[in-house]
Protein backbone atom coordinates (compact mmCIF):
# COMPACT_ATOMS: atom_id res chain seq x y z
CA UNK A 1 0.00 0.00 0.00
CA UNK A 2 1.47 3.89 -0.72
CA UNK A 3 1.25 4.94 2.87
CA UNK A 4 1.71 8.90 1.23
CA UNK A 5 -0.83 9.99 -1.21
CA UNK A 6 1.11 11.96 -4.62
CA UNK A 7 -0.54 15.07 -5.22
CA UNK A 8 -1.68 16.12 -8.26
CA UNK A 9 -1.11 19.41 -10.20
CA UNK A 10 1.42 20.26 -7.76
CA UNK A 11 3.32 22.74 -9.90
CA UNK A 12 0.17 24.49 -10.69
CA UNK A 13 -1.19 24.01 -7.52
CA UNK A 14 1.22 26.12 -6.26
CA UNK A 15 1.45 28.81 -9.39
CA UNK A 16 -2.40 29.60 -8.53
CA UNK A 17 -2.09 29.58 -4.77
CA UNK A 18 0.85 32.50 -5.38
CA UNK A 19 2.45 30.85 -1.53
CA UNK A 20 3.85 33.70 0.05
CA UNK A 21 6.53 32.73 2.79
CA UNK A 22 4.84 34.95 5.99
CA UNK A 23 0.90 34.16 4.31
CA UNK A 24 -1.43 32.13 6.10
CA UNK A 25 -3.18 29.31 3.91
CA UNK A 26 -5.65 26.50 4.43
CA UNK A 27 -4.81 22.84 3.01
CA UNK A 28 -8.82 22.10 3.52
CA UNK A 29 -8.89 18.31 2.42
CA UNK A 30 -5.29 17.64 3.92
CA UNK A 31 -5.14 13.57 2.97
CA UNK A 32 -1.87 12.39 3.83
CA UNK A 33 0.10 16.00 3.15
CA UNK A 34 1.40 15.58 -0.18
CA UNK A 35 0.08 19.65 -1.40
CA UNK A 36 0.84 20.87 2.27
CA UNK A 37 3.95 19.63 2.18
CA UNK A 38 4.65 21.87 -0.29
CA UNK A 39 3.13 24.61 0.85
CA UNK A 40 4.72 24.38 4.39
CA UNK A 41 8.54 24.00 2.47
CA UNK A 42 7.85 27.70 1.05
CA UNK A 43 7.08 29.42 4.35
CA UNK A 44 9.06 31.29 6.65
CA UNK A 45 7.31 32.87 9.37
CA UNK A 46 3.58 32.05 7.49
CA UNK A 47 1.20 29.04 9.06
CA UNK A 48 -1.00 26.44 7.49
CA UNK A 49 -3.90 24.84 8.88
CA UNK A 50 -4.58 21.28 7.60
CA UNK A 51 -8.57 20.27 7.95
CA UNK A 52 -9.48 16.67 7.33
CA UNK A 53 -12.22 14.53 8.68
CA UNK A 54 -10.26 11.14 8.11
CA UNK A 55 -8.02 10.01 11.20
CA UNK A 56 -5.94 7.80 9.68
CA UNK A 57 -5.05 10.79 7.25
CA UNK A 58 -4.47 13.20 9.46
CA UNK A 59 -2.01 10.90 11.55
CA UNK A 60 -0.30 10.05 8.64
CA UNK A 61 0.10 13.86 7.50
CA UNK A 62 1.16 14.67 11.09
CA UNK A 63 4.26 12.48 10.45
CA UNK A 64 4.72 13.51 7.22
CA UNK A 65 4.76 17.06 8.04
CA UNK A 66 6.69 16.98 11.44
CA UNK A 67 9.51 19.13 10.73
CA UNK A 68 7.05 21.84 10.05
CA UNK A 69 5.57 21.52 13.17
CA UNK A 70 5.83 25.08 14.36
CA UNK A 71 3.71 26.39 11.26
CA UNK A 72 1.32 23.76 11.33
CA UNK A 73 -2.08 23.15 12.78
CA UNK A 74 -3.96 20.34 12.01
CA UNK A 75 -7.98 20.22 12.70
CA UNK A 76 -9.99 17.34 12.70
CA UNK A 77 -13.09 18.60 11.02
CA UNK A 78 -14.67 18.45 7.09
CA UNK A 79 -13.54 21.02 4.94
CA UNK A 80 -17.15 22.82 4.64
CA UNK A 81 -16.26 23.41 8.55
CA UNK A 82 -13.36 25.74 7.70
CA UNK A 83 -14.82 29.15 8.89
CA UNK A 84 -14.98 27.01 12.67
CA UNK A 85 -11.85 25.73 12.10
CA UNK A 86 -10.30 28.70 11.72
CA UNK A 87 -12.46 30.34 14.75
CA UNK A 88 -10.91 27.44 16.69
CA UNK A 89 -7.01 28.27 15.57
CA UNK A 90 -7.55 32.13 16.31
CA UNK A 91 -7.10 33.13 13.13
CA UNK A 92 -9.40 35.61 10.82
CA UNK A 93 -8.55 36.14 7.30
CA UNK A 94 -6.20 34.02 4.85
CA UNK A 95 -4.11 34.14 1.70
CA UNK A 96 -5.10 31.14 0.12
CA UNK A 97 -7.42 27.75 0.46
CA UNK A 98 -6.70 24.24 -1.40
CA UNK A 99 -9.16 22.23 -1.65
CA UNK A 100 -8.27 18.86 -3.23
CA UNK A 101 -11.74 16.85 -3.53
CA UNK A 102 -10.02 12.95 -4.55
CA UNK A 103 -10.38 10.29 -2.53
CA UNK A 104 -6.57 9.29 -1.21
CA UNK A 105 -4.54 6.49 -2.20
CA UNK A 106 -4.83 5.34 1.45
CA UNK A 107 -8.43 5.44 1.43
CA UNK A 108 -8.83 3.30 -1.74
CA UNK A 109 -5.55 0.82 -1.18
CA UNK A 110 -7.11 -0.20 2.19
CA UNK A 111 -9.88 -2.69 1.55
CA UNK A 112 -10.97 -2.10 4.83
CA UNK A 113 -12.41 1.03 4.27
CA UNK A 114 -14.70 -0.34 1.42
CA UNK A 115 -13.99 2.50 -1.11
CA UNK A 116 -12.46 0.07 -3.72
CA UNK A 117 -14.14 -2.81 -6.09
CA UNK A 118 -10.89 -4.10 -6.63
CA UNK A 119 -11.01 -6.28 -3.37
CA UNK A 120 -13.63 -7.53 -0.82
CA UNK A 121 -14.14 -5.25 1.82
CA UNK A 122 -17.01 -4.10 3.97
CA UNK A 123 -19.69 -1.81 2.27
CA UNK A 124 -18.19 1.37 3.93
CA UNK A 125 -17.07 4.42 2.18
CA UNK A 126 -16.84 6.62 5.32
CA UNK A 127 -14.40 9.00 4.94
CA UNK A 128 -15.12 9.76 8.75
CA UNK A 129 -15.39 6.61 10.43
CA UNK A 130 -17.83 8.09 13.45
CA UNK A 131 -20.56 8.91 10.33
CA UNK A 132 -23.90 7.05 10.93
CA UNK A 133 -24.15 6.28 7.43
CA UNK A 134 -22.32 3.56 5.59
CA UNK A 135 -22.66 2.39 1.45
CA UNK A 136 -24.07 -0.88 3.51
CA UNK A 137 -27.18 1.10 4.51
CA UNK A 138 -27.82 2.10 0.51
CA UNK A 139 -26.87 -1.22 -1.10
CA UNK A 140 -29.11 -3.64 1.47
CA UNK A 141 -31.77 -1.17 2.87
CA UNK A 142 -32.74 1.53 0.49
CA UNK A 143 -35.46 1.31 -1.66
CA UNK A 144 -35.30 0.23 -5.08
CA UNK A 145 -36.22 3.58 -6.93
CA UNK A 146 -34.36 5.65 -4.38
CA UNK A 147 -31.32 3.62 -5.45
CA UNK A 148 -32.42 4.00 -9.07
CA UNK A 149 -32.19 8.07 -8.23
CA UNK A 150 -28.99 8.35 -6.21
CA UNK A 151 -27.18 5.84 -8.96
CA UNK A 152 -28.46 8.38 -11.85
CA UNK A 153 -28.03 11.82 -10.13
CA UNK A 154 -24.86 11.03 -8.15
CA UNK A 155 -23.15 8.59 -10.69
CA UNK A 156 -24.55 9.76 -13.64
CA UNK A 157 -24.89 5.98 -14.84
CA UNK A 158 -27.19 5.59 -17.30
CA UNK A 159 -27.83 2.03 -16.30
CA UNK A 160 -29.38 3.29 -12.68
CA UNK A 161 -32.62 1.38 -13.01
CA UNK A 162 -31.17 -1.83 -14.05
CA UNK A 163 -28.10 -1.68 -11.62
CA UNK A 164 -30.67 -1.09 -8.59
CA UNK A 165 -32.87 -3.92 -9.80
CA UNK A 166 -29.82 -6.52 -9.67
CA UNK A 167 -28.51 -4.94 -6.56
CA UNK A 168 -32.12 -5.64 -4.81
CA UNK A 169 -32.72 -8.82 -6.22
CA UNK A 170 -28.88 -9.92 -5.04
CA UNK A 171 -29.73 -8.46 -1.75
CA UNK A 172 -27.74 -8.98 1.23
CA UNK A 173 -25.09 -7.75 -1.00
CA UNK A 174 -21.89 -9.17 1.16
CA UNK A 175 -18.89 -6.80 0.63
CA UNK A 176 -17.66 -4.51 -2.28
CA UNK A 177 -16.53 -7.37 -4.13
CA UNK A 178 -19.79 -8.67 -4.24
CA UNK A 179 -21.59 -5.73 -5.20
CA UNK A 180 -18.70 -4.85 -7.98
CA UNK A 181 -20.02 -8.46 -9.34
CA UNK A 182 -23.34 -7.56 -9.17
CA UNK A 183 -23.39 -4.23 -11.45
CA UNK A 184 -20.89 -6.13 -13.65
CA UNK A 185 -23.27 -8.69 -14.13
CA UNK A 186 -26.12 -6.06 -15.50
CA UNK A 187 -23.03 -5.20 -18.91
CA UNK A 188 -23.25 -7.54 -22.07
CA UNK A 189 -19.05 -7.35 -22.78
CA UNK A 190 -18.93 -5.35 -25.44
CA UNK A 191 -15.16 -5.17 -25.90
CA UNK A 192 -12.70 -3.47 -23.81
CA UNK A 193 -14.37 -0.42 -21.46
CA UNK A 194 -12.65 2.78 -20.70
CA UNK A 195 -13.87 2.32 -17.10
CA UNK A 196 -14.88 -0.65 -14.61
CA UNK A 197 -18.40 -1.10 -14.83
CA UNK A 198 -18.77 -0.70 -10.95
CA UNK A 199 -17.07 2.66 -11.30
CA UNK A 200 -20.25 5.26 -11.13
CA UNK A 201 -22.34 2.84 -8.72
CA UNK A 202 -19.13 3.30 -6.16
CA UNK A 203 -18.81 6.58 -6.75
CA UNK A 204 -22.62 7.34 -6.24
CA UNK A 205 -22.47 4.91 -3.26
CA UNK A 206 -19.27 7.17 -1.88
CA UNK A 207 -20.53 11.02 -2.61
CA UNK A 208 -24.22 9.70 -0.72
CA UNK A 209 -22.23 8.45 2.32
CA UNK A 210 -19.98 11.61 2.93
CA UNK A 211 -22.65 13.77 1.59
CA UNK A 212 -20.24 15.23 -0.19
CA UNK A 213 -22.48 17.45 -2.65
CA UNK A 214 -23.82 19.21 -0.04
CA UNK A 215 -20.60 19.24 1.99
CA UNK A 216 -19.08 20.86 -1.38
CA UNK A 217 -21.66 23.75 -1.94
CA UNK A 218 -21.68 24.73 1.60
CA UNK A 219 -17.87 25.01 1.54
CA UNK A 220 -18.41 27.47 -1.99
CA UNK A 221 -20.72 29.08 -0.36
CA UNK A 222 -18.54 29.98 3.19
CA UNK A 223 -15.14 30.29 1.73
CA UNK A 224 -14.51 33.29 0.11
CA UNK A 225 -15.48 35.79 2.80
CA UNK A 226 -12.22 34.32 4.88
CA UNK A 227 -10.14 35.18 2.22
CA UNK A 228 -8.02 38.33 2.33
CA UNK A 229 -8.35 40.62 -0.90
CA UNK A 230 -5.91 38.95 -3.39
CA UNK A 231 -6.06 35.93 -1.53
CA UNK A 232 -6.74 32.66 -3.65
CA UNK A 233 -9.07 29.62 -3.82
CA UNK A 234 -7.67 26.90 -5.42
CA UNK A 235 -10.11 23.55 -5.99
CA UNK A 236 -9.25 20.03 -7.53
CA UNK A 237 -12.21 17.72 -8.75
CA UNK A 238 -12.42 14.35 -9.92
CA UNK A 239 -15.53 14.06 -12.42
CA UNK A 240 -18.26 16.22 -13.72
CA UNK A 241 -20.54 16.87 -11.50
CA UNK A 242 -18.46 18.24 -8.59
CA UNK A 243 -16.46 20.59 -10.99
CA UNK A 244 -19.98 22.00 -12.67
CA UNK A 245 -20.98 22.77 -8.46
CA UNK A 246 -17.66 24.45 -8.52
CA UNK A 247 -17.87 25.85 -11.89
CA UNK A 248 -21.19 27.62 -11.18
CA UNK A 249 -20.25 28.58 -7.74
CA UNK A 250 -17.22 30.38 -9.14
CA UNK A 251 -18.80 32.14 -12.31
CA UNK A 252 -21.66 33.17 -9.61
CA UNK A 253 -18.93 34.88 -6.91
CA UNK A 254 -17.75 36.50 -10.34
CA UNK A 255 -20.47 37.99 -11.49
CA UNK A 256 -20.84 39.30 -7.50
CA UNK A 257 -18.13 41.15 -7.93
CA UNK A 258 -16.61 38.85 -5.36
CA UNK A 259 -13.94 36.74 -7.22
CA UNK A 260 -11.66 36.77 -10.47
CA UNK A 261 -11.43 33.64 -12.30
CA UNK A 262 -7.63 32.58 -12.89
CA UNK A 263 -8.59 29.75 -14.96
CA UNK A 264 -10.72 30.71 -18.06
CA UNK A 265 -10.92 26.82 -19.02
CA UNK A 266 -10.35 23.82 -16.39
CA UNK A 267 -6.45 22.59 -16.16
CA UNK A 268 -5.85 19.64 -16.46
CA UNK A 269 -2.37 16.78 -15.92
CA UNK A 270 0.37 16.86 -18.73
CA UNK A 271 0.80 13.26 -20.13
CA UNK A 272 3.84 12.88 -18.25
CA UNK A 273 2.15 13.28 -14.69
CA UNK A 274 -0.80 11.04 -16.10
CA UNK A 275 1.88 8.20 -17.06
CA UNK A 276 3.19 8.93 -13.79
CA UNK A 277 0.20 8.84 -11.48
CA UNK A 278 -2.53 7.26 -13.34
CA UNK A 279 -4.95 8.54 -10.69
CA UNK A 280 -4.33 12.22 -11.77
CA UNK A 281 -5.72 11.48 -15.19
CA UNK A 282 -9.72 12.80 -14.39
CA UNK A 283 -7.93 16.01 -12.01
CA UNK A 284 -9.54 19.24 -13.42
CA UNK A 285 -8.32 22.58 -11.45
CA UNK A 286 -10.20 25.97 -11.34
CA UNK A 287 -8.23 28.74 -9.22
CA UNK A 288 -9.86 32.38 -8.10
CA UNK A 289 -8.69 35.13 -6.64
CA UNK A 290 -10.69 37.31 -4.40
CA UNK A 291 -11.31 40.66 -5.18
CA UNK A 292 -12.71 43.20 -2.33
CA UNK A 293 -13.83 42.66 1.11
CA UNK A 294 -17.70 42.73 2.39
Amino acid sequence: MTRWHTPVLLEEVLDFLAVKPAGVYVDATLGTGGHAEAILSRLTTGRLIGLDRDPMALEIAQERLRPYSSRLELVRASFSHLPDALARTGLGLVDGVLADLGVSSLQLETPARGFSFQAAGPLDMRMDPASPETAGDWVNHAREEDLAELLFRCGEERQAKKIARAIVRARPVRDTLHLAQVVTGTRKPKGRLKLHPATRTFLALRIAVNREQEELEQFLLRVPVHLRVGGRLVMLSYHSLEDRVVKHAFRAEAAAGRLRLLTKKVVRPQAGEVAANPRSRSARLRAAERLESD
